[in-house]
């Protein structure tokens, strides 16, 4: 069992805890994620390690309440349990001395990049950090980017926060005043598409983080096998890290939707029975 140390609302339906798993806090690195189970009759998902406080035993995950398991975890409170906590799994980032190296981020990418440009950062690059966000709020995470960032933009989608447009306008702009030596970027698959698209046209280096469907997180189930050069391979033990411009983009974007209408079975029970518990207390409420 792991302990939910610390639980910290960072926008609407965006959560984040701190989970006591001291081996997993002392071995992890930049890149890698866990498997976790919230019962034993729960499902198996895979979460990008945000953080982790070595000497605390600390590992810290970022999640969205969108599905059955991510919104019963946001239901877990401070000092509850976890019954399942794996890892590190996948291979972590490969940290070098590249040069300008400009990241690239969305959603919950956020909170994936912060640990890889940070070890990007100690060893002497110079890191363009790119955000976007649907508005202001979505804009997580702020003080811990600009502590990482050499240079940073934020761009939202209604134009709330930093410049209205997308990444791929900032990134555009990158390409054409500065010399640049690799993009990373992590997020939606259609963002990281797009940054594949552009870069593979200017012959720059692009590393993305793939987060597929994945079950077992040892490559047995084959989940998350993905296409890279026309040979197979799987995201939770070959990955979750690939060169942008040799993924078979589309078939990754058409694998997404695999388990869609079980998924939507599993989160309409969910939402039934946070319904019938919300009347009954309100009833016990009327009542008293």
């Amino acid at each position: 069992m792991y302990k939910i140390v610390t639980k910290t609302c960072l926008c609407s339906k965006i959560k984040s805890m701190e989970i006591l798993a001291p081996h997993v806090a002392k071995n992890a690195l930049a890149g890698q994620f866990v498997i976790l189970k919230i019962n034993k009759n729960g499902e198996r998902i895979p979460l990008t390690i945000a953080g982790t406080k070595p000497n605390n035993g600390l590992v810290k995950i970022v999640f969205q309440e969108i599905g059955k398991t991510t919104t019963l975890l946001g239901s877990l409170k401070e000092g509850e349990f976890i019954e399942d906590f794996l890892g590190p799994l996948g291979k972590p980032t490969k940290i070098q001395k590249y040069g300008k190296v400009v990241a690239v981020a969305g959603g919950l990418g956020i909170a994936e990049i912060i640990p890889v440009i940070s070890e990007f950062k100690k060893k002497k690059n110079f890191i363009t950090t790119i955000i976007g966000a649907k508005s202001k709020e979505f804009i997580i995470l702020k003080s811990e980017l600009l502590k990482n960032s050499d240079s940073i933009f934020f761009t939202t989608n209604d134009g709330s926060y930093g410049i209205k447009g997308s990444v791929i306008d900032v990134l555009k702009k990158n390409i054409d005043i500065n010399e640049i030596d690799v993009v990373y970027t992590v997020g939606p698959i259609l963002m990281m598409k797009a940054v594949s698209d552009l870069t593979l046209k200017q012959n720059i280096k692009t590393i993305v983080s793939l987060n597929p469907i994945m079950i077992d997180g040892t490559g047995m189930c084959g989940s998350c096998r993905i296409n890279i050069n026309n040979k197979i391979k799987f995201a939770c033990i070959d990955g979750p890290e690939f060169d942008a411009n040799s993924i078979n983009w589309l078939e990754v974007i058409s694998r997404l939707d695999t388990f869609k209408s079980q998924e939507k079975v599993s989160f309409d029970i969910i939402k039934k029975e946070c319904k019938c518990q919300k009347n009954q207390k309100y009833k016990k409420e009327i009542l008293e």
